[in-house]
């Protein structure tokens, strides 16, 4: 029995997902909202890319990497969401091996590069109040298209090893994910062998990423503040700021919600597993939703190219 047990998973063809363990009841009522949420989500980055497109005036490196987090958002929440409401409303809880390390790397992959993205929108800002007058001639689109690539190659590359570590591991125990996506710890803690590589790294990765974005984050607003605080008067030290609040919240969507999810798993054992998931997906949900409202908000050519938009279709 043991033998036959461990020939049909040492190599898995699907893996079975639980959605969210001790809440089966409420998968229905729980939906609601996610579905809400992904929706909204979905409409405002559309959005965002729709007016930068139609609006020749947002032509500049803020507004490209606003693009790509847009993007970045889209893919993110499409990785995991619809395959939780099949979840939820049919029940449809299988997953294919290859499919699952495939979603597994997108999140890894774009959460990473979401990171990435606020390092270069740091970036931009830092130019563009210290350096004003070379800020045009700094980042040229040729400079915005190479960070860029260097974002997106990092977040490939660094992602990479994750999938590649877990499809090497024999699952023996079972297939059964308590989980309502393939999260990278959630998988490879089915595997029968010592899994101390995979997670590891994982968790490396995770603190690398971070850690050293946050650091550049924090060197460029020193510099930022920096030169702020030599402006001559209140009101253009404030109207300068001010420049910088929507990437300030969208610092806060990303990493506060990041943090409070690592020190949850590390620190609260006494936490129930589906709170655990519940965190996990708002993690990857809400910031989707949040970013186009904040910089459509707060970024005051969207906010008017997108009242001119309503406006006309009103008259």
């Amino acid at each position: 029995m043991s033998d036959s047990n461990t020939t049909d998973f040492t190599n898995p063809s699907t893996f079975i997902l639980l959605g969210i363990p001790g809440l089966e009841m409420a998968h229905i009522w729980i939906s609601i909202p996610f579905c809400t949420i992904y929706v909204l989500a979905v409409l405002g980055n559309f959005t965002i890319l729709f007016i930068v497109k139609m609006e020749p005036s947002l032509r500049g490196p803020m507004y490209y990497f606003l693009c790509m987090l847009a993007i970045n958002d889209l893919v993110l929440s499409t990785s995991i969401l619809p395959k939780t409401l099949s979840i939820f409303w049919f029940n449809s809880r299988e997953i294919d091996f290859s499919a699952c390390l495939t979603q597994m790397y997108i999140i890894h992959c774009f959460s990473s590069m979401e990171s990435g993205i606020f390092v270069a929108m740091a970036f931009d800002r830092y130019v563009a109040i210290c350096d004003p007058l070379r800020h045009s001639t700094i980042l040229t689109n040729p400079v915005v298209a190479k960070i860029s690539l260097a974002v997106v190659l990092r977040g490939s590359m660094l992602s990479l090893p994750c999938p590649i570590l877990a499809w090497q591991l024999p699952y023996c125990r079972t297939n059964i994910i308590p989980h309502s996506h393939c999260d990278h710890i959630a998988v490879v803690n089915l595997a029968c062998t010592d899994i101390r590589v995979s997670s590891y790294y994982g968790i490396s990765v995770e603190f690398l990423v971070i850690g050293l974005d946050v650091f550049f984050i924090t060197v460029s607003y020193i510099q930022i503040l920096r030169a702020i605080f030599r402006l001559p008067t209140k009101d253009a030290r404030l109207k300068t700021f001010g420049t910088c609040g929507s990437h300030l919240c969208g610092l806060l969507t990303c990493y506060i919600p990041d943090l409070f999810s690592s020190l949850t798993h590390r620190f609260s054992h006494n936490v129930p597993l589906h709170f655990f998931i519940l965190s996990a997906n708002v993690y990857i949900l809400v910031p989707p939703l949040l970013h186009p409202l904040i910089y459509g908000l707060r970024t005051k050519e969207i906010r008017n190219r997108l009242l001119q938009l309503f406006t006309h279709k009103g008259v």
